[in-house]
């Protein structure tokens, strides 16, 4: 490999850097300033999400953001943190730090970001990417809705403007309702409005940074009308300048170990989804592994550093391309924008009412509850739309983490229920063609052959379905009491050593009932393992067909020469 395509597979950044086109600078900086004018104002009300102090979320969008330039292979990835992430933070640091204290929580927040950014980093030398994919996307939608009505729960009472001790989603419900009459009327009137400008925004002038708009406006309110002598609280000091570094408390490795898998996890779900979603043909190809290892090491560079759990935002990488962004040269905008806002505008910063954040923070988790997606779902699978509200039930009923457990598990019990029950047609012939296709009430003219079963299997066979596969053929076969069982495997990959025994033992049982087992299409692979088993001398090159045009074929010169005293159809000689 020569040096050059040796720093690229290694350092990302030299795959856009040293191919800098001068053209995309201009683009790159508008996109960078517009991707920060909504990044920042959200990664501060996202902290808040994760009971952090405000500060956090700036940092979270400074150094993850410029590692990840360095070395991730998306070239519009926005990293920063997330609401789902946010949501999983702030659910494992309330149980880790019970008494809030400020210290304790970034101690255990550092130690949850460096646990987290070392599971994605082992993750990618052992080449995990692939586990990206497995969760389903309607188990996604769920959980992400799930998550966006905890979120949203969880904000009202800065809306409101009270106070209670947080509990199970049922209790901070109840707690709401019953704070209803103790509201602050102007921190409810500020919330409001808040809202309603984030969604006039969002809706009329989609291209404005409607969470700057939103906090400038907060700020001003704030300053200008003194809201805080009406009883608004405001987010307070925020200490100036770069962060100090944070050591992680490795006594609580082991009580953060399951939710820093559960948030690595989402991290890179997160990141996986935003970066395939907005690239371009003409751009590298976002590389999974390589993934694992740029959100990894952003996550362990930011947790030194007063960060959060840090991720690929779908809402921020869509403003990021939308802006305009032609390389990671975006993002290095929009950190240092992060940076100086640090550094120079944090006492502004600490006149931003609370209900400001919450507002922005509701109007965003809204948009994680599709319910246009469950009703697609709904639409055409009812079995998925089943594990979409038990995604969204468990992450509500039972809480952020164990909610992620619910989601994985359903895929997985999904995925295995998919894979253990294999679909076995009856197929029939077009008429006057070579198509075969499995038999319907659409398509009752299609041909038939009388003492010919004809049946496709697909997908691999093996242990967990061999035995269901077998008993729907035994049952079609009960069923049309056929001379000839004639299995398409033209779709099965693979045979399994325990469904070749299925196969062998069936092909028995048929023949003890006089009915005769042929195998059609084949591929090498299974053919050798056929033709090296005992069941391939039973069957013989007569009993295997290259495909069901040819078996058919056969099938109708044996049916002749029997109906002229010949040898009997079903030995195939």
């Amino acid at each position: 490999m020569q040096p050059e395509n040796q720093l690229r597979a290694y350092l990302p950044i030299a795959d856009w850097l040293f191919k800098y086109d001068k053209t995309w600078l201009r683009p790159d900086v508008i996109a960078g300033l517009t991707t920060a004018a909504v990044v920042i104002p959200k990664a501060m009300a996202y902290a808040t999400i994760a009971g952090l102090p405000v500060q956090v979320g700036l940092y979270t969008a400074l150094i993850p953001m410029v590692i990840y330039a360095v070395t991730g292979s998306s070239r519009p990835l926005s990293v920063s943190t997330t609401t789902t992430i946010a949501v999983l933070t702030g659910a494992e640091l309330s149980q880790v730090v019970t008494n809030g204290d400020p210290t304790a929580l970034l101690k255990a927040c550092a130690t949850l970001t460096l646990m987290v950014g070392a599971i994605l980093l082992a993750a990618s030398l052992l080449r995990l990417g692939f586990v990206a994919n497995f969760i389903s996307e309607p188990v996604l939608v769920g959980f992400k809705a799930g998550i966006g009505i905890v979120i949203v729960v969880d904000q009202f009472p800065k809306i409101l403007g009270v106070h209670f001790p947080r509990g199970s989603f049922l209790h901070n419900v109840v707690s709401v309702i019953r704070g209803i009459p103790e509201a602050s009327p102007a921190t409810v009137v500020l919330g409001i409005v808040m809202i309603l400008l984030l969604v006039g925004l969002e809706r009329w002038l989609p291209r404005a940074p409607a969470p700057l708009v939103a906090v400038a406006a907060g700020i001003i309110g704030a300053r200008f009308l003194q809201l805080q002598a009406h009883g608004v609280e405001l987010v307070g000091q925020i200490p100036k300048g770069l962060p100090s570094i944070t050591m992680p408390d490795f006594s609580l490795a082991q009580v953060l170990g399951p939710a820093a898998l559960g948030i690595a996890l989402m991290s890179f779900t997160e990141t996986v989804a935003a970066g395939r979603a907005f690239a371009k043909n003409e751009e590298p190809p976002l590389r999974a592994n390589r993934e694992l290892l740029a959100t990894g090491l952003a996550n362990t560079g930011g947790a030194f550093l007063g960060s959060m759990p840090a991720g690929g935002g779908t809402t921020q990488t869509a403003v990021n391309r939308m802006a305009g962004a032609c390389s990671q040269f975006a993002e290095v905008v929009a950190a240092a924008v992060a940076l100086a806002t640090i550094l120079l505008l944090a006492p502004l910063l600490a006149l931003m009412p609370q209900a400001t954040l919450a507002a922005v923070v509701i109007v965003y988790s809204f948009g994680l509850i599709k319910p246009a997606e469950f009703r697609a779902i709904l639409d055409i699978r009812r079995t998925e739309f089943t594990w979409a509200v038990t995604a969204l039930a468990g992450v509500v009923l039972l809480g952020t983490l164990k909610g992620i457990i619910v989601a994985i598990v359903l895929s997985l019990v999904a995925l295995a229920a998919q894979v253990a029950d294999p679909p076995v047609y009856v197929l029939g012939r077009k008429p006057g063609t070579s198509v075969f296709r499995p038999s319907s009430k659409e398509h009752s003219e299609d041909e038939t052959f009388p003492g010919l079963l004809l049946l496709r299997l697909e997908g691999r066979i093996f242990f967990a379905n061999a035995e269901h596969i077998a008993q729907k053929v035994r049952l079609l076969a009960d069923e049309a009491k056929p001379r000839v069982v004639a299995l398409d495997f033209s779709g099965v990959p693979d045979l399994e050593y325990t469904a070749l025994k299925a196969l062998s033992d069936g092909e028995k049982r048929q023949r003890e009932l006089g009915i005769s087992l042929w195998l059609v299409g084949l591929n090498p692979r299974v053919l050798q393992v056929v033709q090296r088993s005992p069941l391939g001398k039973t069957l013989g090159r007569d009993r295997m067909q290259f495909n069901l045009e040819i078996a058919v074929a056969k099938y109708q010169g044996m049916n002749a020469a029997t109906a002229n005293g010949g040898h009997d159809a079903g030995e195939g000689r």
